[in-house]
């Protein structure tokens, strides 16, 4: 959609009245949307520092902390700190998602593409919020779990694109590569989101349930058995990737894309040494976090990959600006 100038308007809400006072620049909304995309990364790392702490029920209720409080007690111990403390990160991931939708609202001219993406984020992560809730409500229910996992990686998907569209124009996309070299990367890209669905069949079935107790339930899938579709998947993963990157070379494609391929050969291999050494060694809590953290950017590198090969114009405002962010 075309850019929408900003138009005087009475301030009938919020957002409105924060618009007629405040216009940012254009960094200020790249800014803001690498923010939450930051936090959305961190906000996974530290749910699974729950889990690999097995303090998933460390407050055994939702939303109160225990049934007769809000906030963590002494008795409750470092778990309790720890899940409680996780809770809170919730509230800093929201402003981060409010302080983009904020800068996307006001920014002039106005881009309803990025406040629709802004948006966007405030539903999943109010979705996800729910979804932790219900976690703990069900004692750590691995399918539940699971899903709360891949809400998250699905709040860093549209955070990565906000981020990414933050810093291009709003003008119709035009392919920088031929056909088949899009459907490879979008055939990349479906086995990287299908390689995440095996991971958290992995965690699922695994020692970390999140919990000391012994009575937190497992997916019932044999751990070996699902670790190697999971590893056969990686291998997919690597070898397409390696072929985009080959390809992208061969067919002399504009640097944009190449980098993106690059980036991603260079976080797979590093994801794939993790991967094997945990296996070895029979899935140390802080290799398991470094693994988790791997899989976000593992995602983001594809996603940047993605829409790295097709360009939408300059940024309203400046093509110098344009010219710098295609160089990231």
């Amino acid at each position: 959609m075309a850019d929408v100038p900003k138009k005087p308007s009475a301030p009938r809400t919020p957002l409105a009245w924060l618009d007629a006072r405040w216009t940012p620049r254009p960094e200020t909304v790249r800014r803001a949307a690498l923010l939450a995309l930051v936090m959305s990364v961190v906000i996974v790392v530290t749910g699974g520092a729950v889990r690999l702490t097995g303090s998933g029920l460390g407050c055994d209720t939702w939303p109160r902390c225990t049934e007769d409080s809000y906030v963590t007690t002494p008795e409750m111990g470092l778990h309790g700190v720890i899940e409680f403390g996780n809770r809170m990160l919730t509230y800093v991931l929201s402003a981060a998602v409010g302080f983009f939708i904020a800068a996307a609202r006001c920014a002039a001219p106005r881009r309803r593409s990025l406040t629709r993406l802004g948006w966007a984020q405030f539903w999943v992560v109010l979705s996800n919020a729910v979804l932790g809730g219900v976690t703990v409500l069900t004692g750590l229910n691995p399918w539940v779990v699971a899903g709360h996992f891949l809400l998250a990686t699905a709040l860093i998907t549209v955070t990565t694109v906000a981020w990414l569209r933050s810093k291009e124009g709003d003008g119709r996309p035009r392919p920088l590569v031929g056909v088949p070299v899009q459907r490879a990367v979008a055939g990349l890209t479906a086995v990287t989101a299908a390689l995440i669905v095996a991971g958290t069949a992995v965690t699922g079935s695994g020692r970390h349930a999140g919990d000391n107790s012994r009575e937190i339930v497992r997916m019932p899938f044999d751990w070996e058995s699902v670790t190697r579709v999971h590893a056969v998947l990686a291998w997919i993963v690597v070898i397409g990737a390696l072929a985009v990157l080959v390809g992208l070379r061969l067919l002399d494609a504009p640097p944009g894309p190449r980098a993106r391929a690059r980036d991603l050969m260079i976080v797979l291999l590093a994801q794939g040494a993790i991967g094997y050494v945990q296996y070895a060694l029979d899935e140390p809590p802080l290799l398991v976090g470094i693994h988790m953290l791997g899989s976000t950017l593992t995602w983001i590198a594809t996603v940047r990959l993605l829409l790295s090969l097709r360009e939408r114009g300059a940024l309203p405002g400046g093509e110098a600006v344009a010219q710098f962010d295609r160089g990231q």
